[in-house]
């Protein structure tokens, strides 16, 4: 089942745009898009919506009135030309923020936050929506899709980090730390300036160093005690 979305802007090329990056992406619906956002409601009426794209001053009505007036609330993503706007966005938990032009990596790092809502976190009982948790990574001008569960550790290279999988590694141009952020808290976690890891993939802790997949990675010292704890109560959760 695809995460079906609308977008809501009254500038046709701001739409265009958004309608633009989404094509990149398989699992990703435009149900509809809209100049005015009062003609939105009825869609969201008529078929149950994921994610909304959502322009903040247009002519009918503000972003924001549209949002205090939604009978049930979509994963939102505002798209706007100001960015004064982001401490009260935020505060109306928005999944996220984008700032006019939108260039497509900041796009991409969106729509991990979108599957990770979607697809990672979704209810149970919405069967037609679980998925392998995974994201999307930009390769040689090629978006591959990265299982969470094969990435055992991920190494930075300067402006680029090396992504290691058990199924192969993928080199992209971004840093640990937007990597990082981008991955669930609950397995990933850095233990080095260069270097993050899968908690789960970690097989031996020898002094300041774990051992994933038969290669051994330092632990840096500001990471240590935090990692350290981490690794142990991961194991002790596992036991109990």
């Amino acid at each position: 089942m695809k995460i079906k979305c609308i977008i809501i802007d009254d500038e046709p090329l701001a739409i265009n745009v958004i309608e633009d990056h989404l094509k990149n992406f398989d699992h990703v619906e435009i149900v509809e898009t809209f100049n005015n956002p009062l003609k939105a409601y009825r869609a969201l009426e008529q078929e149950k919506i994921d994610v909304i794209f959502l322009d903040i001053n247009m002519p009918q009505m503000t972003g924001f009135t549209f949002i205090d007036n939604l009978s049930y609330k979509p994963l939102i993503v505002i798209t706007t030309a100001y960015r004064e706007y982001a401490v009260k966005s935020f505060e109306l938990n928005i999944l996220d923020y984008l700032v006019k032009p939108i260039p497509f990596n900041r796009f991409l790092k969106t729509v991990n936050k979108i599957y990770q809502q979607v697809y990672v976190n979704a209810s149970t009982a919405d069967t037609g929506l679980q998925q392998e948790p995974h994201i999307f990574l930009k390769v040689n001008k090629k978006l591959i899709k990265i299982n969470l569960n094969d990435i055992l550790y991920i190494e930075s290279l300067k402006d680029y980090i090396k992504v290691i999988t058990s199924l192969g590694d993928y080199v992209v141009h971004k840093s640990l730390s937007a990597i990082t952020e981008e991955l669930p808290q609950s397995n990933f976690m850095r233990i080095h300036r260069s270097y993050t890891v899968s908690i789960n993939k970690i097989s031996a802790l020898e002094g300041n160093t774990v051992e994933i997949s038969g290669r051994k990675i330092p632990i840096g010292r500001n990471y240590t005690k935090q990692a350290k704890e981490r690794i142990f109560n991961i194991n002790d959760d596992k036991e109990n």
